[in-house]
């Protein structure tokens, strides 16, 4: 894998595009306008200045990685791409449509479509190609260039060698650790996670136990580096509530259904720290 192309440059695809610029990969980073792609820049950029800035990586390294990057809101400047990464919001349709246009618009045989999607079945989005053996989910963690694990997961119709390929991209192109999940809503990290999150929230709701007292007692009781509301907060309200809808829909068991004080705080735009407040505030940078 040598050219990859990343579609949406939110806050996973940002930490995608930037973890496969520093590892010496030419990317092509997609956003739906102007401005998406001009915030996406600048999220990457800040990133970068981060990690610079604690010495995580060297002035060459930084100006290598920026030099990978190249930023366009044309499908058609992926046609040579070797690997295309899908990372945009968590809607049916929209990340179907992003499919069909790759599948039109990769030149090269061989080229694989990829989804980082949280919880759709990958099934469902290689229906929509002409080559289904050649989608796979590529599931990463927020935050990418920190977190190491990655969930690969085949739908009905991936190859073999598909999964071989992406496997040892992750693996020995990027540094991850991947692991290979179902094709089921959830796929393994949040089939387990999500439902012990919402347990975290329920307490709130029913005045059992603050969120200050929750996350201390997983975070000290258990070893946990981070309590469940505030991991919550890190994901997101709104992406933790989609999960949290989708698998309910798939497996309809009680515990997967979202309480109301989620569904209520994703309506007053109380989203976590993308938004500065969830059962924690945070300083807006």
């Amino acid at each position: 894998m040598k050219k990859i192309g990343v579609i949406g440059c939110g806050l996973m695809g940002a930490g995608i595009a930037e973890v496969c610029a520093r590892h010496g990969l030419s990317v092509t980073i997609i956003e739906r306008d102007a401005a998406s792609l001009a915030g996406g820049e600048e999220r990457i950029k800040k990133s970068l200045d981060r990690a610079l800035g604690s010495n995580k990586i060297e002035q060459t390294d930084y100006d290598s990685a920026l030099g990978n990057l190249t930023f366009s809101l044309d499908y058609g400047s992926l046609a040579q791409a070797d690997l295309v990464i899908e990372a945009v919001a968590e809607i049916d349709e929209l990340k179907f449509e992003v499919f069909r246009t790759l599948d039109e618009v990769l030149e090269k045989d061989d080229a694989i479509m990829a989804s980082n999607t949280s919880s759709i079945q990958i099934s469902r989005l290689a229906g929509v190609t002409k080559r289904p053996q050649q989608v796979v989910g590529l599931h990463f963690f927020n935050p990418v260039p920190v977190l190491k694990l990655v969930e690969i997961i085949a739908g009905d119709s991936t190859s073999e060698e598909t999964v071989a390929r992406v496997r040892a991209f992750a693996a020995d192109q990027l540094g991850k650790k991947p692991i290979i999940a179902p094709d089921r809503a959830g796929f393994v990290v949040n089939f387990l996670l999500i439902p012990y999150l919402l347990s975290a929230i329920r307490l709130v709701e029913a005045n059992l136990a603050t969120a200050e007292d929750i996350d201390t007692g997983m975070v000290e009781g258990c070893a946990h580096p981070m309590g469940p509301l505030a991991l919550t907060d890190l994901i997101g309200l709104d992406t933790t509530l989609f999960i949290a809808d989708t698998l309910f829909e798939d497996l309809r068991e009680p515990q997967l259904a979202a309480p109301q004080l989620l569904r209520d705080m994703v309506a007053q735009g109380k989203l976590g720290r993308k938004s500065g407040e969830g059962f924690f505030t945070y300083a807006k940078k």
